[in-house]
């Protein structure tokens, strides 16, 4: 099986309380005080205490165009992958030139050349290095980048690959947009990216690395949900849809999707000692924990990335990832995700020696 042998996150310098976000963000968002109390309200409940943002917080008054924010975007995206690279590739013990296949996913942005081919010079990779640009899948990603990877992994026991994820979520802020979805996304999302370091079951054996074995993945897309969360893309960038049906999916989703993952691969429930969760904001930790039957305790890892750097979109369950690599011998684990579809994706892991 192929091996998760480093995870690397990397945030912005800018980091700022929740508090002062919104203070600095709700005069933009909207005029009237009696919405701006509603604005400040969804803010206080996000269970967020902080947020890095990759531009200064005053800076975001001056952002006055897509064109320029999303400049930004391929500039500041390209910098922070790079670091999470290089973090992630010195953290495994390889260079630059070792990486066989590179996996980018980011939903906050648009390029072409990709950040991803961007990183060849930047980072030093091999000129010919197979890469794999992502864009639409959003929060789920993270989870997805690693199953896709184990799967090409599968047919290329002796590669490594990375997984990179960057997401600057602060750059879609939508102006004079007063509404329930952007006063929730505008207190919910944060900045940052992470490079995760795969390698193939031979190459893995071969260098002994260390790290958590992906036995398989599952993906699910729920009929009729298209509309529950994603992006309209129009003038003003990325506009973000939010519904209250994600929480509805995964209550009646979630239970049968990881009984179908453990199922596939002869493990109990029991066994599962890290539950990785896409911190996705309160009610969507809560489906989590309601639809599977999960302590809060369970879920603490996620609870405590959203309280430090907000919903990161793709980058989140990684960040998470991070925090809980160092598991016993023996233990298995769900990473998990949801994104618009509304689809999920579920990656069983397991640790070993």
């Amino acid at each position: 099986m192929s091996r998760i042998v480093a995870v690397a996150p990397a945030l912005p310098e800018h980091a700022y309380r929740q508090s002062d976000i919104t203070a600095e963000l709700s005069g933009l968002i909207t005029h009237d005080a009696t919405k701006r109390a509603v604005l400040e309200r969804f803010h206080a409940a996000s269970g967020i205490g902080t947020r890095h943002t990759v531009l200064p917080l005053e800076s975001y008054r001056d952002l006055a165009s897509f064109d320029e924010a999303n400049d930004i975007w391929i500039r500041e995206g390209t910098s922070l992958a790079a670091r999470a690279v290089d973090a992630a590739l010195a953290t495994a013990g390889l260079a630059a030139e070792d990486v066989d296949y590179l996996f980018f996913t980011s939903v906050t942005g648009i390029a072409a050349p990709s950040i991803d081919a961007r990183l060849v010079p930047a980072v030093g990779l091999r000129t010919n290095v197979k890469r794999l640009p992502s864009f639409g899948l959003g929060c789920v990603a993270g989870a997805s980048g690693l199953a896709r990877i184990h799967d090409y992994l599968l047919g290329h026991p002796r590669d490594i690959a990375v997984l990179v994820s960057v997401e600057l979520c602060s750059l879609t802020l939508q102006r004079d947009d007063d509404s329930v979805a952007n006063f929730v996304a505008s207190g919910l999302f944060g900045d940052g990216a992470t490079a995760v370091v795969v390698a193939g079951a031979e190459r893995a054996a071969e260098l002994g690395l260390p790290g958590p074995e992906i036995l398989g993945s599952r993906t699910a897309i729920y009929p009729d949900s298209e509309s529950a969360i994603g992006w309209d893309i129009g003038g003003t960038g990325f506009r973000i849809v939010l519904t209250a049906a994600v929480a509805d999916t995964i209550d009646a989703n979630i239970a049968g999707d990881v009984e179908g993952l453990l199922a596939d691969h002869r493990v109990d429930r029991d066994e599962i000692g890290a539950w990785i969760a896409h911190p996705g904001g309160p009610r969507v930790l809560e489906a989590f924990e309601r639809g599977l039957g999960l302590e809060r305790s369970d879920l603490a890892a996620s609870w405590a990335s959203l309280d430090a750097v907000g919903n990161l979109s793709s980058s989140s369950v990684l960040h998470v990832l991070a925090d809980v690599l160092d598991q016993p011998d023996g233990t298995h684990g769900v990473l998990f995700a949801l994104g618009p579809g509304v689809t999920s994706e579920y990656v069983l892991l397991r640790w070993a020696a």
